[in-house]
């Protein structure tokens, strides 16, 4: 077998699992946004959100407070449906489904960014003017790529509407990757330049961490830009893609296991 043949199944192997890991680590997170977060706000229990982000919850400021729940719980949907929505399969042989399912995306896509922007603009965020600008950039770029996705879906324009369909998805994750980074952070570097006011060194460059290079690999990927032409450097390219995925398998686990697990159970049963 020629090493182009073993490189390009080797590599395209490698992106499956990677793919199939985060959508899988995503939706547990989905479950768990909405099981802790959405749930409390459902059950008029929102002050427990303090014990996991320090003010949330403010009895001075119910606006900020609903616009945080609203946030939540439509964030915990998009990172659910947003999976569903990039599935090939699922748009050619069922669109009726893609359609609805997109349109309840899109629509939480907003609400999860207009819920954001609220809270920062009544009550900012713990970290600061640095996290308020990182974050509330974060939601514009959100509402933006929401309404295009749906305004070129409308327009029939679907290469245009994929694009910013995966543009959406890199925002989506966003959150699921602040957690994820943050984790793998405290465990192996003991929380260094982390400040319990989120005003620390890593703390600053988190703030717009979570969102950009999300963003940057999915212009690579929409612009289908090849990196990756000689079989040496795919093979070099699916031993780090394979490196990352069992990084993201250990941290999915672990807050499986400790966080987004028995919050999910309890929520359910």
């Amino acid at each position: 077998m020629k090493l182009t043949t073993i490189s390009n199944a080797t590599f395209r192997l490698s992106s499956i699992i990677l793919v199939a890991t985060v959508w899988g680590s995503t939706i547990l997170f989905g479950l768990y946004i909405l099981a802790f977060y959405a749930a409390a706000l459902v059950n008029g229990n929102t002050a427990q959100w303090n014990g996991i982000l320090p003010g949330l919850y403010d009895t001075e400021t119910e606006t900020a407070t609903i616009g945080i729940g609203i946030h939540f719980a439509a964030g915990g949907i998009i990172l659910i449906l947003g999976c569903i929505q990039l599935l090939e399969k699922v748009r050619i042989k069922y669109p009726a489904f893609h359609r609805i399912t997109g349109r309840i995306y899109v629509l939480a896509s907003i609400f999860t960014a207009l819920g954001g922007l609220t809270f920062i603009a009544v009550k900012g965020t713990i970290g600061g003017t640095v996290m308020d600008i990182g974050f509330g950039l974060y939601g514009v770029l959100t509402f933006a790529a929401a309404i295009q996705t749906i305004r070129f879906a409308r327009a029939k324009n679907f290469e245009e509407h994929r694009a910013w369909g995966i543009r959406l998805f890199a925002l989506a994750i966003g959150s699921w990757l602040y957690r994820m980074d943050y984790g793998f952070w405290l465990m192996l570097m003991e929380g260094a330049g982390h400040a319990q006011d989120f005003t620390g060194t890593f703390d600053k460059v988190m703030s717009f961490f979570f969102y950009i290079p999300n963003l940057i690999v999915a212009e690579i990927f929409i612009g289908k830009k090849s990196f990756l032409s000689k079989p040496i450097i795919k093979l070099f390219g699916a031993f780090f893609i394979f490196m990352a995925t069992f990084v993201l398998v250990i941290g999915t686990y672990y807050f499986t296991k400790h966080l987004w697990g028995p919050a999910i159970t309890n929520w359910i049963f």
